[in-house]
């Protein structure tokens, strides 16, 4: 029953993303909460294999379903894809993919399409249709039509590359917080608990771990040893370089993750606020914060109405983790390319350039603005801070990688770059 279980809760996971457009943030925490620790890893890797390989087993299940499923019996749609990708990329042996598959459709309360379910999983295991690959490099790429369109233009001497890292594994990196604790303790307590692990040679401050773990689990957790965050994330305190004195405004700092860094790599600011317009999330900068032993002014504000919450006095400078696509950490997230729309990106756009204007008025004379977001799409980046410098005479470009120009503004990681996520930084200056 519970492999029954197991299957009928990813079916309800995998339709509440695809049908509903909720993220798994919102609904998958839940949902594995139902379950032991070893059953809530395959959940998860699940999900994720049939989010990273949707188009390929969507073209599956075409030919092997007469009609599409409508109305209530939906649901066992995503339990067909599910039982597809058991079959195709999984260990799960065919007996138990087909049988406990058709026995969740008990669990979602289809029982009459059980025999639906057991002729689609046989008739893919009889014509032997996982050997059966289509020609299509979007199917392929496992993205939507237009995210590989806007990809192929953007980086098409790398999109090879782009492609399979998206469709991989994301590393779990952890920031070693230094305020608490010494590289060498840290690392050695990992060793001592037997966890493998490796370190950067450009993140003096970071772990990479080699086999996913519970982070909660690990030597350190309730004593602030360590935050989890990705490299590239990581890159975000020393561009920023905050100063003894300086008082620094964190835009758009939600989980707080990067307000926790700065504070770590200068400790004598005078200020650190960290703002953001949900106060939901604000309660995890909150719960961060207090876990890693770090003080900051919290603000809940909309970041294009400075006026509802700057008390004018300037910031020397400000991190601005900009609202994006999210691109970049697809293979963290690999809902992402099933929740964002093409549409979507021009309105993200505009958002990002009412932001950076209105940042821009609080920032300090001869102050610093760090410009981030976690995408790959040249609009949200490059394009976003050309058109920037073009809008704002007293704004220059300091620069941060070599060959780094007006015109080719700021600096692109991409996904898988020395095992990162995708994301992009520039950094201005005002006179």
């Amino acid at each position: 029953m519970n492999g029954r279980t197991l299957r009928a809760d990813a079916a309800a996971t995998l339709f509440s993303v695809l049908e509903q457009g909720q993220s798994l943030r919102e609904w998958l925490p839940a949902i594995q909460s139902k379950h032991k620790e070893q059953d809530r890893a395959w959940l998860q890797e699940m999900i994720f294999g049939v989010l990273r390989q949707l188009p390929l087993l969507q073209f599956w299940l075409r030919q092997l379903l007469q009609k599409p499923l409508k109305g209530r019996q939906k649901v066992v749609e995503p339990l067909l894809l599910l039982g597809l990708y058991q079959l195709a990329f999984s260990r799960v042996s065919e007996h138990a993919a087909v049988a406990e598959t058709v026995g969740a459709c008990e669990v979602l309360k289809c029982p009459g399409l059980k025999g639906l379910v057991n002729a689609c999983l046989r008739n893919f295991i009889r014509q032997e249709m996982a050997n059966q690959r289509p020609q299509d490099p979007q199917i392929m790429s496992g993205l939507p039509k237009w995210l590989y369109r806007k990809l192929s233009q953007a980086y098409p001497t790398r999109l090879d590359d782009v492609l399979g890292a998206m469709a991989s594994k994301s590393p779990i990196w952890l920031r070693i917080n230094r305020a608490n604790v010494d590289a060498e303790t840290f690392i050695n307590a990992l060793s001592e608990a037997g966890i493998d692990y490796k370190t950067s040679a450009k993140h003096p401050d970071a772990v990479i771990l080699t086999k996913g773990t519970d982070i909660t689990a690990l030597p350190g957790f309730q004593q602030g040893w360590f935050a989890a965050q990705d490299g590239a994330a990581q890159l975000a305190a020393p561009l920023l370089n905050p100063q003894p004195q300086d008082r620094i405004l964190d835009a758009c700092a939600a989980p707080g993750g990067k307000t926790c860094h700065l504070l770590e790599w200068q400790p004598k600011m005078q200020e650190c606020v960290a703002l953001d317009a949900d106060q939901a999330r604000l309660a995890r900068v909150e719960e961060n914060l207090q876990r890693l032993g770090h003080k900051a002014t919290v603000l809940c504000g909309d970041a294009t109405s400075p006026a509802d919450w700057w008390d004018g006095r300037p910031f020397d400078r400000i991190l601005l983790d900009a609202p994006c696509s999210a691109t970049g950490v697809i293979r963290r997230h690999p809902d992402i390319k099933w929740l964002r729309k093409a549409d979507d990106i021009q309105k993200l756009v505009s958002l990002q350039a009412d932001i950076l204007d209105a940042m821009w008025q609080t920032l300090a004379k001869g102050g610093t603005l760090l410009y981030a977001t976690c995408s790959v799409l040249p609009e949200e980046n490059r394009e976003q801070i050309k058109a920037f410098l073009t809008r704002h005479q007293d704004a220059k470009l300091d620069m941060i990688r070599d060959g780094e120009s007006v015109e080719d503004p700021g600096m692109q990681i991409l996904p898988g770059e020395e095992q990162m996520d995708g994301f992009y930084y520039a950094r201005l200056l005002k006179s």
